[in-house]
């Protein structure tokens, strides 16, 4: 995996340029093909808010290589489909169609002209997406290698932070006219975690997750942005390690899983 300088941190180091598979940004989309002690986590209490719970649920994982779970034995996506069969009892099928380096731009390419990834999501009871951080990291890319244009240089920060808050917005589109928040799961962890960032690139961050929330709220998609700190993450300072995992996946476990189970 390519390092990029230290303004930029993690942002810019989870391109993965070098190491991982990235989807091109004009859209075109490849093929789909340890822990920290989860008993100091207090469990969210549920019940059942049919009959009974279904025998398997479908889960789909859509998003980047944090969706995929780089660098742990097991991602957030496994670990809070653990979550969901311990909580309600249903059995979760997943079929995790991250993709290591994707952007908006890859994923919305997806979403509306994958098929297979449209038919496995207009069966799912579970839905859940990450997706931005690339898009970052190329611009801040960009920026440290002087090509930015504007008086001050950031011009690429700001034309990648809009084209994300459109491309967000398309994404979502795109997913409630396959699924519904009325019948199905759908979570959020918007960029995955708020990467720790240089002052210059703060503003931007904070911009994206502003945005995220507030479009999630707007559409009745639950939503979990997570802060992650150092005994978190990998070796390469980029991915969370197992335990950095397991607290993503704990925090979509929190929003609990209304419609199909319902918090007492």
């Amino acid at each position: 995996m390519e390092r990029y300088p230290r303004l930029l941190l993690m942002v810019a180091l989870l391109v993965c340029l070098a190491a991982c598979s990235v989807t091109n940004e004009e859209g075109s989309h490849p093929s789909n093909d340890d822990v920290r002690n989860a008993t100091t986590h207090r469990q969210t209490p549920v019940t059942k808010g049919h009959a009974d719970a279904p025998a398997t649920w479908n889960y789909v994982a859509l998003g980047d290589s944090l969706a995929v779970g780089v660098d742990a034995r097991r991602g957030y996506v496994e670990r809070y489909a653990a979550h969901i069969e311990s909580d309600t009892g249903a059995r979760v099928e997943v079929l995790n169609l991250g993709v290591s380096g994707q952007t908006s731009s890859g994923l919305l390419y997806a979403l509306r002209n994958d098929e297979s990834m449209r038919r496995a999501l207009s069966t799912a009871e579970v839905v859940t997406f990450n997706i931005g951080i690339n898009d970052l990291g190329h611009a801040g890319e960009a920026y440290e290698s002087g090509v930015c244009d504007g008086g001050d240089g950031q011009e690429c920060l700001r034309a990648a932070v809009e084209k994300l808050e459109k491309n967000w917005e398309a994404i979502v589109a795109e997913l409630l006219n396959l699924r519904s928040p009325e019948d199905t799961i759908i979570r959020t962890t918007g960029l995955g975690y708020t990467p720790r960032v240089a002052a210059t690139f703060e503003p931007y961050v904070a911009e994206v997750n502003r945005h995220i929330a507030t479009t999630t709220a707007i559409y009745g998609i639950p939503h979990a942005q997570t802060s992650l700190d150092e005994r978190d993450m990998s070796s390469d300072g980029v991915h969370p390690n197992g335990a950095g995992y397991e607290v993503i996946a704990h925090r979509l476990r929190e929003l609990g899983y209304d419609p199909l189970i319902f918090p007492r």
